[in-house]
């Protein structure tokens, strides 16, 4: 990986994911094909994103990772809370462009490229020839849009988002997105659920709770969750609900350990949860609107319908029918053996054929526009 120079809070949670050497080859070999690994070093890209120990974070992760492996010249600024040491970073990396230029010439006191996750940062637009928002239309709030001329491309995460942006005059483009690999093949699957709602409320939480509240014989969901749920004085015992921190070796365990993967979200920027349940070959329902049918589809998972619509900022929401909610997981339940296998081997192989696609799409849409002369 090729980094310049790193700008991050101390003991970033998630960084440390991506350290596998073995993973970190394999991205490495998907480049092959994609011009020269020489030539890129030359392009400077500075990324960033939110680490907020939550998507943000693994979105941080993931960028670094694809862009440094494609041979990029990476600066990385990885914002945490403070302002005080976020004003204190920008000003360290002003001041390590101007030396740059000094040094180098003039072009090189600039990026090539800024990439920004979720949201355009103003102070920083002009430390780039070129600027790139990949944004998440349910988090995109109004006040933003005002920033959006200073934008060169977007770079849609989902099919989803891209009329959303080029309908507020961006020229967006479909660069798509991948999760962290989650898949620890020693683990022994078991024909049970999960449900890992975080911190969000958009997930579908509170309809699965209810939907498990009222079938005591099923077998056993494990929810994380730690937003607020209407929940009854005492749970039965085929729900396990944990609302206190693990840590992520302890988390991955469970994403494996679970053949089913219950993701009935109300809207999604892209779907980590979605996708890496999809990394560890989960048999994985998800609500049947965009842009989670994207990903999961009857074939590679399982689909249940919505029952109504509403707004969140310039995403659609999409609120799961109880009952499709109910005859999605009785299909899951009703599943022989030959059926999970070829469900889960499908959703793996996606998760593989995407991976590999995002990579190669990222590289290709920083070079087209580092080199572009419009």
């Amino acid at each position: 990986m090729w980094i310049s120079s790193v700008v991050s809070p101390p003991r970033s949670p998630i960084l440390p994911l991506l350290s596998d050497e073995r993973d970190r080859a394999r991205h490495i070999e998907n480049f092959g094909d994609i011009g020269n690994h020489a030539d890129r070093s030359m392009i400077s890209v500075h990324l960033v994103a939110r680490d907020n120990g939550a998507g943000l974070s693994r979105d941080l992760a993931i960028l670094a990772q694809a862009i440094g492996d494609g041979g990029f010249d990476l600066t990385v600024s990885a914002i945490g809370q403070g302002g005080w040491r976020r004003q204190a970073q920008l000003i360290g990396l002003r001041a390590k462009l101007m030396w740059r230029g000094w040094r180098e010439g003039a072009a090189r006191g600039r990026f090539d490229v800024n990439l920004m996750d979720e949201r355009v940062r103003p102070k920083y637009i002009d430390l780039a020839r070129r600027n790139v928002l990949l944004p998440h239309p349910e988090w995109f709030k109004q006040e933003w849009q005002a920033h959006l001329p200073s934008i060169d491309r977007v770079f849609a995460k989902t099919h989803h988002a891209v009329p959303i942006f080029q309908a507020l005059g961006c020229r967006a483009e479909f660069v798509g997105f991948t999760s962290i690999d989650r898949r620890l093949a020693d683990v022994a699957r078991e024909p049970t659920f999960f449900h890992l709602g975080g911190r969000s409320t958009n997930k579908g939480s509170q309809p699965l709770i209810d939907l498990w509240l009222r079938k005591p014989s099923w077998p056993l969901l494990t929810m994380i969750q730690r937003a607020p749920l209407r929940l009854p004085a005492s749970l039965p015992a085929n729900v396990r609900l944990i609302t206190d921190y693990l840590d992520d070796g302890e988390l991955k365990i469970l994403q494996n350990r679970h053949l089913f993967h219950l993701c009935p979200s109300e809207t999604e920027g892209f779907g980590h949860h979605l996708v890496e349940g999809m990394s560890v070959g989960a048999i994985t329902l998800a609500t049947d609107a965009p842009p989670m049918n994207e990903m999961i589809t009857n074939e590679r998972g399982v689909l249940a319908a919505y029952a109504r619509t509403g707004t969140q900022e310039l995403a659609t929401t999409y609120f799961v029918d109880d009952a499709a909610l109910e005859s999605a997981v009785q299909r899951m339940l009703s599943l022989d053996e030959n059926e999970r296998r070829t469900l889960s081997g499908r959703a793996r192989t996606w998760w593989e054929e995407n991976d590999r696609a995002f990579r190669q799409r990222l590289v290709a849409a920083i070079s087209a526009l580092a080199n572009a002369r419009d």
